[in-house]
């Protein structure tokens, strides 16, 4: 169902099968059962998803109160510094955004929104959720996930990476400087809830143009923090 995107939005058996590195046979078995449950429609030979694939994620974030508790303080923050906040858990190897702020600014060429999926390894979210990671996970992780460049800024040094996120631990935060598309800069924070686990990772994005590392540091790590400090309480 992960292959299918904006750009690809209806897809072949053996477009499926190149994407995700599954045998056509598979695929096919796969692909007629989503038809018969009535989550794709088949045109011809082209697949394509169909607007049930909707109640998944509306069952997902009506059952967990990280999306709902959320959308105050991401509100609060965007309000605050005219930019766009988002929240985000670590799922599989990329992150996944379970709220974004309601007032938000199109930053990157694709549009974000809940659901929305990006690598891990190069978004301030995401090494933040994997400076969390123990340090077992964290090598397995690096053993699976190639750290491909994005942009000529992008961080692809396994070792370098390792230190970079050594840093995100002790300092707390994490910003990324246009490594996933040249001219966004994000910088993002831990929820943590009463027993210190991190639950999620919060983030401020914006143009670099608009936002230097000393005007984020000193404008929006504050706010960012206070938020995802009271939004730890409110999940208990």
């Amino acid at each position: 169902m992960r292959a299918f995107s904006h750009e690809r939005r209806k897809l072949s058996i053996a477009q499926i099968s190149r994407q995700t590195d599954i045998p056509r046979a598979a695929v096919r078995r796969c692909l007629h059962t989503l038809a018969r449950l009535g989550y794709v429609t088949v045109e011809q030979r082209d697949f394509s998803l169909s607007p049930k694939v909707l109640t998944l994620g509306h069952a997902y974030l009506s059952s967990t109160p990280l999306s709902a508790s959320a959308q105050p303080f991401l509100d609060r923050v965007a309000n605050a510094v005219h930019e766009s906040c988002s929240v985000a858990i670590l799922a599989d190897d990329e992150i996944l955004y379970v709220g974004r702020s309601a007032a938000t600014t199109r930053i990157m060429s694709v549009d974000l929104s809940v659901g929305s999926r990006l690598p891990a390894y190069c978004t301030s979210m995401g090494r933040v959720l994997l400076a969390s990671l123990s340090p077992s996970e964290l090598a397995a992780f690096l053993g699976r996930v190639r750290l491909l460049p994005f942009t000529p800024h992008t961080l692809t040094s396994r070792e370098k990476f390792v230190r970079v996120l050594e840093g995100v631990r002790e300092d707390g935060y994490s910003i990324v400087d246009q490594e996933l598309e040249i001219g966004l800069r994000s910088i993002a924070v831990p929820v943590t809830n009463a027993s210190g686990k991190i639950m999620a990772a919060m983030n401020i994005g914006a143009q670099a143009t608009r936002a230097t590392f000393r005007h984020m540091e000193q404008q929006f790590l504050p706010r960012l923090r206070a938020a995802a400090r009271e939004l730890g309480l409110v999940l208990g």
